[in-house]
C-alpha cells in the first residue's frame, strides 16, 4: 500500500552543522515527486532523512517531524530498521551484492528480514520482483549468475527489484539514472511510471528533463550561500514549476542562469 508522507519543520544536522533547514511538504501516495537543485543544497540529505538512512553518518540528527499515515518515523518507540523496511532506497550507482547471484540479490532483503519463506514462495517472489522491475525476460535463464555481470542499466533495475521485493510502501531514488546511458535511463523512467501505481516514489535528480518527464510534483532546493543550510524554495505541481514558477530563484535555476 502506497503511503502519504507529511514533513513539518524538518531541520537536519551533522554534528553542529545544519545541513537542511525548515522543510515543510506533503508527498502524495501513488505519485512521483522529484527533488531538484544545485549540488550540495541538501536534496539527498533530505531524501535519506525520509527513511533514516542519513543516520548511518555519526552525529546526524533531525528536529521536526516525518509522518507516514499518522506514524512519526522519529518517534522514540520507532526502530530505524523497521523504517528502512517500510521505505526502500535505490542509490545513484547500481550496487548489487557482487558475490551474490541475480536470484540471491533479489532474495537478500527478505532473508535479512529473517522472514521464513519456502523455496517455492521465494521463487515466486523473485520472479514477481524481477517482472516488477522489467528485468525478468532478460535474466530468467541466468538467475544463478552473479548480479555484477549485468550491464549498468540491468544492475540498476536489479537493485530496484531488490528494493521492491520486501514490499515497501515508499521508494526513494537518489539520482538512479546518473550513471546510466540514455537507453537504460529511459527503461528506468518507464519502470518508475509503472511502479507509482503501487508505491509512493520520491526521486532526486540533476536531470531537469527527467523531473519534467516523470514527476507530478517537484521540489526545488537551494542554498543562500556557502556554509548555509539547504532550504526548500518551492514545491508545486511539476508543470507549474517548469512553466510558471512562483519564485525567481526557481526560474533562474531551471533556465540555467545558475547551478
Amino acid at each position: 500500500m502506497a503511503k502519504r508522507i507529511d514533513v513539518s519543520d524538518l531541520d537536519i544536522y551533522y554534528g553542529n552543522f545544519k545541513a537542511v533547514e525548515g522543510v515543510n511538504l506533503s508527498i502524495e501516495p501513488r505519485s512521483i515527486t522529484a527533488l531538484i537543485g544545485p549540488s550540495g543544497c541538501g536534496k539527498s540529505t533530505f531524501l535519506r532523512s525520509l527513511n533514516r538512512m542519513h543516520e548511518v553518518i555519526p552525529g546526524a540528527r533531525v528536529e521536526g517531524k516525518v509522518v507516514i499515515e499518522g506514524q512519526d518515523l522519529y518517534g522514540s518507540d520507532v526502530d530505524p530498521v523497521d523504517v528502512r523496511r517500510q521505505i526502500g532506497m535505490v542509490f545513484q550507482r547500481p550496487n548489487p551484492f557482487p558475490t551474490m547471484s541475480i536470484y540471491d540479490n533479489v532474495a537478500a532483503g527478505l532473508r535479512l528480514n529473517a522472514k521464513k519463506t519456502s523455496k517455492s514462495d521465494m521463487d515466486d517472489l523473485v520472479e514477481r520482483s524481477l517482472k516488477g522491475a522489467n528485468l525478468w525476460t532478460e535474466v530468467k535463464d541466468r538467475l544463478s549468475r552473479p548480479g555484477s555481470g549485468l550491464s549498468g542499466g540491468q544492475q540498476q533495475r536489479l537493485c530496484i527489484a531488490r528494493a521492491i521485493a520486501v514490499q515497501p510502501e515508499v521508494l526513494l531514488m537518489d539520482e538512479p539514472c546518473s550513471a546510466l546511458d540514455p537507453i537504460s535511463t529511459l527503461a528506468v523512467e518507464d519502470l518508475m511510471m509503472e511502479l507509482k501505481e503501487q508505491f509512493t516514489i520520491v526521486i532526486v535528480t540533476h536531470n531537469m528533463q527527467q523531473a519534467a518527464r516523470v514527476s507530478e510534483t517537484t521540489g526545488f532546493f537551494n542554498l543562500n550561500g556557502v556554509g548555509q543550510p539547504g532550504r526548500l524554495i518551492e514545491y508545486n505541481p511539476t508543470e507549474k514549476i517548469f512553466s510558471n514558477p512562483d519564485e525567481k530563484a526557481t526560474e533562474d535555476y531551471i533556465s540555467g542562469r545558475f547551478g
